[in-house]
């Protein structure tokens, strides 16, 4: 009787393990897995006008935020032209006032001819052009205000210096770099899908973003949250600087993983492994 039932509780056991095994091949056949590197996205940073830098106020791996000064020029040229820029403003509104109140005051009486036409025609001509005078000086001023405001470079967003180009004493012209910002936000994930995977996914698909590196907490790597943001509708070769397990030589298609919830460890230019499940859930 025992020897009749060993031989059936090997082949239940056979049978189970064949179940598990397929489970297992199915599962991972569902899931996905591409690789690729988060984006380095930066910005050059410039000053607006020419003249001597005065003030470098950052440092390369400084961090920045969203209007912080990171740069002065020379603004004494500046500030004078902004100075001459107002007091002509308010000369040319003095100018207009007095125009105007003439006009005002004698332009009625040249409907009973108490004023003669050359005159009037003088009073009409003269408010028109302090009025332009005065709106023109407005504008110069505005210029010249924002000619002053340039002298200064703000960070535009969130972000690390990478390259600090220039020193304090050095003349700089118009546009000319000054110092490069990474950005911090948004993040996102370069990555190539193959052809015959480009109809199983689509926008907003959620994605686990792995990076190389192992959290020394819990002894895996690291991982994040993402969803497939953007998919391009042409086709290329995949670049080098890429591993995937199929052939270089293949054509696939550019996509990018967004990862919202970021911390100071996702950072740019890392390698990483993008997985997206297949199955319906994600679906």
């Amino acid at each position: 009787m025992k020897k009749k039932i060993i031989p059936l509780i090997l082949l239940a056991l056979v049978i189970l393990c064949g179940y598990f095994l397929c489970s297992y091949k199915n599962n991972k056949n569902n899931i996905l897995e591409m690789y690729g590197n988060i984006e380095i996205r930066q910005v050059d940073l410039s000053f607006q006008v020419s003249g001597k830098i005065e003030k470098m106020l950052k440092e390369e791996g400084d961090v920045v935020h969203a209007g912080d000064l990171v740069a002065e020029l020379d603004n004494k040229d500046y500030a004078s032209d902004f100075a001459k820029a107002s007091a002509d403003l308010n000369r040319a509104l003095a100018l207009k006032n007095d125009a105007e109140a003439k006009y005002n005051r004698q332009y009625p009486l040249c409907a009973d001819d108490t004023v003669s036409k050359q005159d009037c025609d003088t009073l009409l001509y003269n408010r028109d052009k302090t009025k332009a005078d005065y709106e023109a000086a407005a504008a110069q001023k505005s210029f010249a205000k924002n000619q002053l405001d340039y002298t200064k470079i703000y960070a535009p967003e969130e972000g690390t210096i990478t390259v600090r180009v220039q020193e304090p004493g050095a003349t700089v012209a118009k546009s000319q770099i000054v110092y490069t910002m990474s950005k911090t936000r948004p993040v996102w994930i370069r990555a190539y899908i193959s052809e015959t995977n480009l109809g199983n996914i689509k926008y907003g698909m959620k994605a686990k973003v792995l990076t190389d590196t192992k959290d020394p907490n819990t002894g895996k790597n690291r991982e994040y949250n993402g969803y497939v943001g953007y998919i391009s509708p042409v086709a290329e070769f995949t670049p080098k600087t890429v591993q995937t397990t199929d052939l270089r030589t293949d054509l696939v298609y550019r996509i990018r993983v967004y990862v919202d919830e970021i911390d100071e460890f996702l950072r740019q230019g890392m390698p990483v492994t993008v997985k997206i499940d297949l199955s319906s859930e994600n679906n």
